[in-house]
């Protein structure tokens, strides 16, 4: 495997010589720039670094072309946010990137994922951060390519923030000089360490939900339903990190990785492996309570038919009371509105027990009809 020429061997080697052969004019400072090179405005930051030190800050692919020839011991860091197709291009041209590769870090909504072309690692990763304010989980979208001298991040939304990553990196130039790989390990480390509020904030959201279950808020179920959806989400993003992370400790040996790296990147593994675990409780727990929500929905549900049925059956009873009633009253009501008729030839009204006899035959009417009902409960 070649070695830089500060002695340390290469880990990942450049597809191509971008350095100047020997004898060769060196370019000069007045270079032109080219008028067909893709603008500046997707990029974020770039620098080139010479034993984990900044040695120049680029204005523009263009310059940091020129200046990364210029320098043959420095290693570079391009950082783009939704770049277009010609920088896109203008990147795979000078640093040989593979045309599938590029089309993915184009189009995004890739999943994670760990790809080698040639001499090219290709890292796809998912990146999180939680809203407080909305409570929910916002994902993000990060390309990385990683060659001999250069690294290359494709963002495709707010998170992950290298502009941290970065600092962190300037700031401990024992790490930065280790070269490519190391700022793939910062990367890798920024995003897992971005899991972490995540998941406080997911836990704090099922305690939440835990405690609007039990207390019978309507609105919990969708709650619990979107929740779900996010950590499905949130699952895709920390599985195949798992996987990813274990293929390149299994390529230490092979490519030459640093032992401290190798320390750091079985760090960042351990750190995956236990969110992923959380990860995946989660999802079992949001599935217990929609569980026990659905049941606790159900006996609530049973329990308002039980009392509409209650209040139908107290209400039918009473009806029974006033219908038994009404039928007793009715019964003299109509002995006497008979005998209340305005007619000459009705045999009872020249009888001397006339009167008495309807008197008897009201009483024993409203009598027969009370044990009736009373016998049927009705009354």
């Amino acid at each position: 495997m070649p070695r830089r020429q500060d002695g340390r061997r290469y880990t990942w080697r450049r597809g191509t010589d971008r350095h100047p052969p020997a004898g060769s004019p060196a370019p000069t400072a007045a270079e032109p720039h080219d008028p067909h090179d893709p603008t500046p405005d997707s990029v974020v930051h770039a620098a080139l670094y010479r034993d984990g030190v900044r040695v120049a800050s680029p204005a523009s692919l263009t310059d940091t072309y020129r200046q990364l020839r210029e320098n043959p011991r420095t290693t570079a860091w391009i950082g783009l946010a939704r770049p277009t197709e010609a920088e896109l291009k203008s990147l795979a041209a000078e640093f040989d990137l593979h045309e599938l590769a590029v089309e993915d870090a184009l189009e995004a909504h890739q999943r994670p994922k760990l790809e080698r072309y040639g001499e090219t690692l290709f890292v796809v990763l998912s990146a999180a951060r939680y809203l407080d304010a909305a409570e929910e989980v916002d994902f993000g979208e990060l390309h990385v390519f990683v060659g001999a001298d250069f690294v290359i991040t494709v963002r495709h939304g707010a998170a992950p923030d290298l502009s941290a990553v970065r600092r962190r990196m300037e700031h401990s130039p024992d790490l930065l000089k280790l070269g490519p790989e190391a700022i793939l390990y910062a990367i890798l480390d920024a995003v897992v360490d971005g899991y972490v509020p995540v998941v406080d904030g997911v836990q704090n959201d099922i305690d939440e939900i835990e405690t609007e279950v039990f207390s019978g808020a309507p609105e919990v179920s969708r709650r619990i339903y979107e929740l779900s959806r996010e950590m499905v989400e949130f699952q895709r993003a920390t599985r195949p990190l798992v996987g990813m992370l274990h293929g390149l400790m299994a390529g230490f040996a092979k490519y030459g990785t640093d032992e401290e790296l190798q320390s750091y990147l079985r760090d960042v593994a351990d750190h995956v492996t236990h969110t992923s675990e959380r990860v995946d409780g989660f999802r079992q727990a949001l599935t217990d309570i929609l569980t026990v929500n659905a049941t606790l929905v159900t006996q609530q549900q049973n329990a308002e038919m039980r009392a509409l049925a209650e209040a139908g059956f107290e209400q039918n009873e009473e009806i029974k009371k006033i219908s038994s009633w009404a039928a007793i009253l009715f019964a003299p009501t109509l002995v006497g509105t008979i005998y209340g008729m305005n007619f000459e030839n009705m045999p009872e009204l020249g009888w001397s027990f006339g009167y008495p006899f309807a008197i008897g035959l009201m009483a024993v009417v409203c009598v027969s009809l009370y044990f009736v009902f009373k016998r049927r409960d009705w009354l």
